[in-house]
């Protein structure tokens, strides 16, 4: 009898795939990742419309978009809907073991026979460093090994907390890409965002007194993602040792990227700016996925489940938003879906339309950077979408908001519910619907610490979920 096919899933939190060598970056940052996946098919363009953390992974384990789902916001109040089976859930009926590691009681995580936790925050160190990659491997190895011996296929899924902040990669990865001063007096370059009273107190708790320099905080998150990509070398060699690669898909992927110093938005995943939105996405199976590919075309995060699915030969009839990959992987044609919605609810409720040459951005209340309702921004000339021309180009503005607004109705009258954008105005958790005013908004959004910060994760688990799931306390 055959024997079905493993699944190892690497989901890296806050990871932007123009941070990875993998993807062109100059520094060298993911240098194992890179060698393995040179194995099966990367994509180019992979991209997480609906951000941050609990759409996005609930986009990758149902293969819905967020309105199959139902799912916008961070804070997400109960369960997934009865209408959503996740890949924990199928691949459970199945007959498969399912592990969960990091990720339990987060609404997007149901379905799972067994959850594990680690310390995924820091510092943890003497040092004020935080090894959050090496506190994962240490609760894995042990649980890849049980998985391994058992006479059962599985699922394990790895939620990586490296690179999220705080970016405190342990030595020698703080200083692998840095080599100056960062508390120069002369430096301004994080004046603004010492100015930013929402984000400012986090921020300089996890950076070092008296800290000047932009670049010093970007060099941490790169030691971040290298650090992370050391440890993951530890476990590409376990899964080797254990002979289980001709067995075991392996995917890499993350749930949304990351604005470093970009638009502002300051070391964080909000705005619908493309270092968010695009993040990688790898298979590697041997036999299945013919090794060296690398696809350009643009596919999006409701694409996971059914790839991963189809690859491992499994059926479920379920009509997914999401197409399966596998036509791309074999070599055939595949239609493209070239534009798309974006949607965010972390820190801003806005939305958008997304195309190969434009980017609109329409805010649905004012926001705590006081930015302007409407953006757009042509991608074509301006990739990094420093210049807002949507007072200049009505027309395209039209436009694209019309597309947008097409595709919103479509969707309503398939799903049979309002946009769940328009129906989530408890997204900041502040129990007094939508924001007025962008200063009402500054006002009340403020993170005070790292603790703040992971509280900020936990409050979006029902005290349900976390029984249900058995999560302890990080």
């Amino acid at each position: 009898m055959k024997r079905k096919t493993n699944l190892i899933l690497f989901g890296i939190d806050s990871l932007r795939s123009d941070h990875m060598s993998l993807y062109g970056y100059p520094r060298l940052t993911t240098p194992h990742i890179d060698k393995f996946v040179k194995q099966g098919a990367v994509f180019e363009n992979h991209f997480s419309p609906h951000i941050p953390t609990t759409p996005g992974y609930t986009s990758m384990f149902t293969g819905m978009d967020c309105f199959g789902m139902d799912v916008v916001a961070l804070r997400h109040k109960g369960d997934l809907g009865p209408h959503l089976r996740t890949l924990a859930e199928i691949l459970g009926g199945e007959g498969y073991n399912t592990t969960c590691v990091g990720f339990s009681g987060n609404a997007s995580s149901r379905g799972f026979q067994k959850y594990i936790d680690f310390p995924g925050w820091g510092p943890t160190t003497a040092d004020g460093r935080s090894p959050k990659a090496e506190n994962l491997n240490a609760v894995t190895v042990p649980e890849l090994q049980r998985l391994t011996a058992e006479n059962k296929p599985f699922y394990l899924f790895l939620r990586h907390m490296d690179p999220h902040s705080p970016y405190l990669p342990p030595r020698p990865f703080e200083r692998l890409f840095y080599h100056g001063n960062e508390c120069d007096p002369s430096n301004h370059s994080l004046d603004d965002m010492k100015n930013f009273k929402p984000f400012r107190d986090y921020i300089t708790s996890w950076l070092p007194a008296g800290c000047t320099d932009k670049d010093y905080v970007i060099a941490q998150y790169d030691g971040a993602v290298t650090y992370m990509d050391a440890t993951i070398a530890n476990l590409l060699e376990m899964i080797q040792k254990l002979g289980l690669l001709e067995d075991t898909l392996v995917v890499f992927t993350a749930d949304h990227g990351e604005t470093l110093h970009d638009h502002q938005c300051y070391y964080d995943h909000h705005g619908l700016y493309d270092p968010t939105l695009r993040i990688p996405l790898a298979f590697v199976l041997p036999g299945k996925v013919p090794a060296g590919q690398r696809h350009p075309g643009i596919t999006q995060m409701k694409d996971t489940t059914p790839t991963i699915l189809d690859l491992m030969g499994i059926k479920t009839g379920i009509k997914y938003d999401g197409r399966s990959l596998v036509p791309e992987i074999r070599g055939d044609s595949r239609v493209p879906e070239p534009e798309f919605y974006i949607t965010e609810c972390t820190w801003m409720r806005k939305h958008g339309w997304r195309t190969p040459q434009w980017k609109l951005i329409h805010a649905l209340e004012p926001d705590f950077h006081f930015k302007p309702e409407v953006e757009l921004y042509d991608l074509i000339r301006d990739p990094e979408e420093n210049n807002n021309i949507a007072g200049k180009e009505p027309a395209i503005v039209k436009m694209l908001e019309a597309r947008m607004q097409a595709w919103v109705t479509r969707r309503e009258k398939e799903t049979g519910r309002t946009n769940p954008m328009y129906t989530n105005l408890d997204w900041h958790g502040k129990g007094a619907g939508a924001f007025k005013t962008s200063q009402q908004v500054y006002d009340a959004m403020h993170i005070g610490s790292i603790s703040s910060a992971q509280k900020l994760q936990a409050d979006a688990n029902t005290k349900e979920q976390q029984t249900q799931r058995g999560a302890k306390k990080l």
